[in-house]
């Protein structure tokens, strides 16, 4: 058995401080947009099924129960007490956690306090650029003001994130633009923008790119479903050399594409979460491949994990399952030693992410 004791969830989101009910509940099981087919649930699929399978027993009930029993045994235990046993029982010692997403969600003390974990914030880009618009009244304050946000938030997160990829729908180019490029972006969006209007626009999408590239903390990549190679390959290259860390978040249909640049270039690294939890009970299937590519030194587990505690256990379940599968086979193959594998399943588990993001040993 491969043993992975410590887990350092490199990226995650808070959760409902809300009781569900089964529609709302079932909504966030799914990855697409909008309800399930008519006739269809979420539940049927390969993470409605690993919920049902890893959650129910630390909730005192059998797994494999049905829907409709478990979130009833979660509304008799109450939100509070339910999340409390399902993140205590992930095994996840560090949340790294992304504010950047609407809901009322937890921040990253109240998710500690609960999981009895640790827990760093992780700042979106995109939402604090919308928050310094809303309180900046010309082109020189918001760009001025933007700088000193983002240097601001560097002194205390362990890493920024951005959608600019997802938000933009094609390739970035990857150089930064120049001065007065970013002041006519910014003038347009500013003159046509409502107060609390969404950061789409592609110059000063970049803009912040390269703020953040300056910085010197990690910067983290959501590749949506999109190819990484494609939306990303030309940024890497232009960022190597200058000490700033990319990691590659969600490459999930793509997650082959992901592992292959961050074994080409030194400074980018894939991140595992999502593409284990969609996959459920094909997660060793999906990790096997990932690990056929990236050097070991660049994977990081998460679970991607937002809404719901359970996709916290979800994802570190399979995670150490899929690991545990992957790499004992080798040993049993004679392949690897088990002290190799045991050394290795703890570099992706929490050592690759403690050096990555600067973390003292918890």
């Amino acid at each position: 058995m491969i043993e992975t004791p410590s887990l350092v969830d490199q990226h995650c989101h808070g959760v409902l401080r809300t009781e569900l009910g089964l529609g709302t509940f079932e909504a966030h099981l799914g990855r697409g947009e909008g309800p399930p087919a008519p006739g269809t649930t979420f539940f049927d699929t390969q993470t409605g099924f690993a919920v049902r399978r890893w959650c129910p027993p630390l909730l005192g009930l059998e797994p494999h129960c049905p829907p409709a029993r478990y979130l009833a045994r979660r509304r008799e235990l109450g939100v509070l007490e339910a999340g409390r046993r399902l993140l205590r029982g992930s095994g996840i010692t560090t949340y790294l956690v992304d504010t950047g997403l609407p809901g009322d969600l937890t921040g990253p003390g109240e998710l500690a306090t609960t999981g009895a974990a640790d827990a760093h914030e992780i700042v979106r880009l995109e939402l604090l650029a919308e928050q310094v618009a809303d309180t900046s009244g010309t082109v020189d304050s918001f760009l001025a003001n933007l700088a000193e946000s983002v240097h601001g938030a560097a002194a205390g997160a362990v890493a920024f994130t951005s959608v600019a990829g997802v938000r933009e729908g094609r390739p970035l180019p990857p150089e930064p633009p120049g001065p007065g490029e970013v002041r006519g972006a910014a003038g347009r969006w500013l003159a046509g923008r409502q107060v609390g209007g969404e950061l789409a626009d592609p110059v000063l999408l970049r803009h912040l790119l390269w703020i953040a590239v300056a910085s010197g903390l990690p910067l983290q990549l959501h590749t949506g479903a999109a190819d990484p190679q494609r939306s990303f390959g030309a940024f890497a290259r232009a960022t190597a050399g200058l000490g700033t860390d990319l990691v590659l978040l969600h490459g999930y249909p793509h997650h082959r594409a992901a592992a292959h640049l961050a074994g080409v270039f030194p400074h980018v690294y894939a991140d595992l979460g999502p593409a284990l939890v969609r996959t459920g009970a094909r997660a060793a299937a999906v990790l096997a491949e990932i690990l056929e590519l990236a050097p070991f030194g660049k994977l990081l587990f998460s679970s991607g994990a937002h809404g719901l505690p359970e996709l916290h256990v979800v994802g570190a379940t399979l995670f150490r399952e899929a690991l545990s599968r992957v790499l004992g086979t080798w040993v049993a193959d004679g392949a690897w030693s088990l002290a190799d594998a045991q050394r290795v399943a703890a570099m992706i588990a929490a050592d690759n992410a403690r050096r990555v993001y600067g973390l003292t040993d918890e």
